[in-house]
């Protein structure tokens, strides 16, 4: 992005960040299809191992290819902001995904979570105050001053936590709900990259030559509705109402990469432009973060409230239970060969299980649902923003 933006005019700087966003759009599609092959014919870890032979092109390509660019006024490395960031964004998603882990018997009063929120927000603070103090900060966070820069920024904070907090989901309710296997719940993210590939660089084209936050404010819309769709996912949920909302939210995501970024740099200067890309990426990357760590959790205490919900229903006195039960027992019984009382137990195992299952099905909608509020938050930072066209007639 820093690339990009450093080399094109403002005029052409959409359509540029539209087509970079195809790269984007690539990996939603052809990431979790290749991931799943190779979890469901070879090993999980070469999910990761996958990437060595591409990162190695990449880095011959660059030295190919790209134009070496030297900042005038280069600055000395800022050690004490690198150290701080590295500790308080690792401890702080440790101890947000140990919360409500099944190892962790105490929960969110645990010592050592409690410590790591501490040594979290002890480095946050230095972090802060070196980054405002120092002549040569890792990241300029004085950038943030600029309304657009900072309003969008806050927006990608929000997105991050619903749009890329929520990608996990999806996945977990194909396997372990609907019987998919890896390869199949890849396979249903094809036509999101697919879309947004597409649809963006006509978006940069039409955020370049009108006001950038109609269509920002479209495709937050769009992306709203695909979570709230999401939220009433069940058992009987059909492979078409779920690759609907796919399809709504990939329209969606590309009507905002390119518009969004447009929007937010469009009164940095050329030579803050590298400062002003490693803002936004750290920003997104720290509200995809937070957002899995979050919504993890959150699944997690509430799968476990339904269950406890769902299961006072189930009374074993009640004489529907019993009817349930006992007509499971007698077809387990002719079918397996069990003796009554030992069908009799597989019987009220299965509604257990149904229990649990539908328990973790509810947890999945609430997840999304929360999702879909925070998206519905960005509306607040993309409204405040100053677009183009405002900034034209300020000008005269």
């Amino acid at each position: 992005m820093a690339i990009i933006t450093r080399e094109f005019p403002p005029k052409q700087r959409g359509v540029a960040l539209g087509f970079w966003s195809i790269a984007a759009a690539a990996s939603i599609s052809f990431g979790p299809l290749l991931g799943g092959y190779l979890v469901d014919n070879f090993s999980w870890a070469l999910i990761f191992d996958v990437n060595v032979p591409f990162g190695v092109f990449a880095l011959f390509s660059t030295i190919v290819i790209q134009r070496e660019f030297v900042h005038p006024n280069a600055r000395k490395f800022d050690f004490v902001g690198f150290l701080s960031v590295v500790i308080f964004l690792p401890v702080l998603l440790y101890a947000l995904t140990e919360g409500n882990s099944a190892s962790n018997s105490e929960g969110w009063s645990a010592p050592y979570i409690l410590v790591c929120f501490a040594i979290s927000a002890i480095g946050f603070i230095v972090f802060v105050t070196r980054e405002l103090t120092t002549d040569s900060p890792l990241l300029d966070l004085r950038l943030l001053a600029d309304r657009n820069f900072g309003l969008a920024n806050l927006f990608m904070l929000v997105f991050g936590l619903g749009m890329f907090g929520s990608t996990f989901l999806l996945p977990l309710f194909l396997q372990n709900s609907l019987g998919y296997t890896a390869l199949q719940s890849g396979a249903v993210f094809l036509p999101v990259g697919i879309i947004q590939g597409a649809i963006s660089p006509l978006v940069g084209v039409f955020s370049d030559k009108t006001n950038p936050k109609v269509p920002l404010v479209i495709g937050i819309g769009l992306l709203a509705a695909s979570f709230f769709i999401n939220y009433d996912l069940s058992f009987m949920s059909e492979n078409s109402f779920i690759m609907f909302s796919l399809y709504l939210r990939g329209l969606g995501m590309g009507m905002v990469f390119a518009p969004l970024s447009a929007l937010s740099l469009m009164t940095i200067s050329r030579e803050q432009m590298a400062q002003a890309s490693s803002i936004s990426n750290t920003v997104r990357q720290i509200g995809g973060s937070l957002g899995v760590a979050i919504l993890s959790t959150l699944l997690t205490s509430r799968t476990n409230f339904h269950a406890q919900s769902y299961g006072q229903s189930v009374e074993a006195t009640s004489q529907t239970f019993r009817n349930v039960t006992q007509n499971m027992a007698y077809y387990i019984q002719q079918h397996s060969g069990s003796s009554l009382a030992t069908a009799m137990k597989q019987g009220q195992s299965l509604v257990t299980q149904h229990v649990n299952s539908q328990a973790f099905i509810q947890g999945i909608n609430d997840d999304f649902f929360l999702a879909g509020l925070f998206t519905l938050l960005g509306f607040i930072p993309v409204l405040l923003s100053r677009s183009k066209k405002k900034k034209v007639e300020n000008t005269k």
